[in-house]
């Protein structure tokens, strides 16, 4: 006849096997997206798309960084570009991502990041997170964010909006990245 477990023993069972599926689940989305995710997020060659190959696919190129952005550990923001870099301190972009501007655009020139807020409600009525606020114009901050269920920002309805929005995981990124006083250049 078996021995009888407790049922503590089962619980802890459980709890340990689940802890192992999610660090396992945390180590494979750390790694990046799966191959075949990636290629459907990009849009593919059309049906009407020439029959000779053109050469090996490449990986698309990031922008560079926009030479006027200063040096050192920096958070570049370039208007023009609706794009972000995170600099590290030898002047080295370690990544980029798109962001969706505000209706308010801070005016170019250098700033540091003045106050963190894990998460708030922006003020488009959105629950967001991440929030790095670094200037003011027209008087409406001017933050970095992303909101909490990943969804890029609702059309502004006429309202003066200073939020710079990310996906969720550029705005993870950032968050690490960025401390208070961390500093910012906001180039065209």
């Amino acid at each position: 006849m078996a021995a009888r477990l407790p049922s503590w023993a089962w619980v802890t069972g459980l709890t340990a096997g689940a802890t192992a599926v999610v660090v396992a689940l945390a180590v494979q989305a750390d790694a990046g997206p799966h191959p075949t995710a990636a290629a459907a997020a990009r849009p593919g060659p059309s049906a009407s798309a020439s029959p000779h190959p053109s050469g090996p696919a490449s990986a698309p190129q990031a922008p560079e960084l926009p030479d006027d952005s200063g040096d050192g550990r920096r958070i570049v923001y370039s208007l023009g570009a609706e794009r972000v870099w995170l600099v590290d301190a030898t002047g080295k972009p370690i990544r980029t991502f798109p962001v969706w501007p505000g209706t308010v655009d801070p005016r170019p020139g250098r700033y540091s990041i003045t106050l963190r807020t894990q998460s708030l409600k922006g003020s488009d009525g959105v629950e967001i997170e991440h929030v790095m606020y670094f200037t003011k114009a027209d008087g409406v901050n001017i933050a970095f964010s992303n909101a909490l269920d990943g969804a890029s920002p609702p059309p502004a309805n006429g309202q003066k909006l200073g939020g710079i929005r990310l996906h969720k995981e550029d705005g993870a990124a950032l968050w690490s990245f960025g401390d208070q006083g961390t500093r910012v250049a906001v180039v065209n």
